[in-house]
């Protein structure tokens, strides 16, 4: 589809360029996550129901959704550059949209176009991908992607902080300031690569995305897998807020936020899964990591009772999300190089709807049945997906020999 030109052979990426990158994805991605820590605060403002405010994260996760369908795509038909920045530009106005919402249907709207823009992290590691040398891509790649990690995980720490100190709308406006300080930066460091399409136009390039999941049954297995974890995922890092700031507990939003800080072990422990599945062991790594993940939930049950416990099962369980989707990505990332902006988009689409499904089922079933009904739904969803790999573990074999 692109002519060769389309990389900038021979370059190298500074380590300036890589982290400005990586900060950009992780600061871009955070804002999708800002909210989760403050669900309590906004459900009291905004006269939201427990039961109902579960659905402000999974709006912001599928329209999540709906851009890595829409635009991520985009990327490969024009100017990365202008891309990048004009989206980013757009989160600016989105993030000051939730920070002065006056009501819950401004508060929606705004976090709608959060999730919607907020996948320009995904063109900026395509960006990256362009922009490195051949022999150091790989390397690239994985650190711009651990941006994306980190930011995931810090989030929830500076949103519990930010909103301590100066109320829950200073977190938006605080990031709003940022993503634009980063927009001025962008732009006068970003290369301009221009790059000449010779076939697909976008309808059928966002056809063809649909085309990959009927062709290639490993990506539909994988995608399966990558709901169910982040279904697990989004089950605890949406309510858990709850019980934390609830009586006895009553903690406050920083020490909430700090329990993120438990999961960059699993930050770390992704770079060994990628290791680890380019040596041909992705799929023992897949049923050791879904089997951490599914014990997880008996440490993180007593929430109530032990704070350690939560710390353990936070780690355990962010261990093996991360190395699933790490996993993942290095399987379905062979399948077909020249078409790996799509194998993304398309893959992530399951990763949003994951999200959304966790974040609205945790809320309901914790204002019916409490944190231990919580537990029960995470440990459930964490055992559909063990035996989900265990079923098409031969099927995968085959498919990737």
């Amino acid at each position: 589809m692109r002519n060769p030109s389309d990389s900038i052979h021979g370059s190298s990426m500074s380590r300036y360029m890589t982290l400005l990158f990586a900060v950009a994805c992780g600061m871009s991605v955070a804002n999708i996550y800002f909210a989760q820590p403050l669900l309590d605060h906004l459900s009291r403002e905004f006269g939201i129901d427990y039961s109902s405010i579960g659905i402000l994260i999974t709006i912001t996760q599928i329209f999540y959704a709906v851009g890595l369908l829409l635009l991520v795509p985009l990327g490969d038909l024009l100017n990365q550059r202008r891309l990048i920045i004009g989206q980013m530009l757009l989160s600016v106005v989105a993030l000051i949209i939730v920070s002065t919402a006056s009501s819950s249907t401004i508060l929606f709207v705004g976090m709608a176009s959060v999730g919607l823009l907020a996948v320009v992290t995904q063109t900026l590691v395509a960006f990256a991908a362009t922009m490195a040398a051949p022999a150091e891509r790989g390397r690239i790649v994985g650190m711009v992607t651990s941006g994306i990690v980190i930011g995931i995980l810090l989030a929830r720490s500076i949103s519990g902080i930010l909103t301590d100190l100066a109320g829950w709308r200073s977190v938006y406006l605080v990031s709003a300031a940022l993503v634009l300080f980063m927009v001025c930066t962008l732009f006068r460091v970003l290369p301009n690569v221009e790059r000449e399409v010779r076939s697909l136009s976008y309808s059928q390039l966002l056809r063809s995305v649909f085309m990959l999941f009927v062709q290639e049954r490993v990506l539909r297995i994988r995608a399966i897998l990558a709901l169910l974890i982040f279904t697990a995922f989004s089950i605890l890092w949406t309510s858990v807020v709850l019980p934390l700031s609830a009586p006895p507990l009553s903690l406050s939003h920083t020490v909430i936020g700090a329990f993120g800080l438990a999961g960059i072990v699993g930050a770390l422990a992704a770079a060994r899964a990628g290791k680890l599945a380019d040596r041909g062991y992705g799929q023992r790594t897949t049923g050791i990591a879904l089997l951490l993940l599914l014990i997880s939930w008996w440490f993180i049950s007593f929430t109530e009772r032990s704070l350690l416990a939560l710390v353990i099962g936070i780690v355990l369980l962010d261990l093996a999300v991360q190395a699933v989707h790490v996993t993942n990505q290095s399987i379905i990332f062979a399948l077909r190089m020249e078409a790996r902006s799509r194998l993304t988009a398309g893959y992530m689409v399951f990763y949003s709807i994951g999200s959304a499904t966790g974040s609205i089922a945790s809320t309901q079933i914790y204002s019916h049945y409490g944190w231990n009904g919580v537990c029960w739904l995470g440990a459930s969803v964490s055992a559909v997906a063990l035996l989900f790999w265990a079923i098409t573990l031969r099927a995968t074999n085959a498919a990737l020999q």
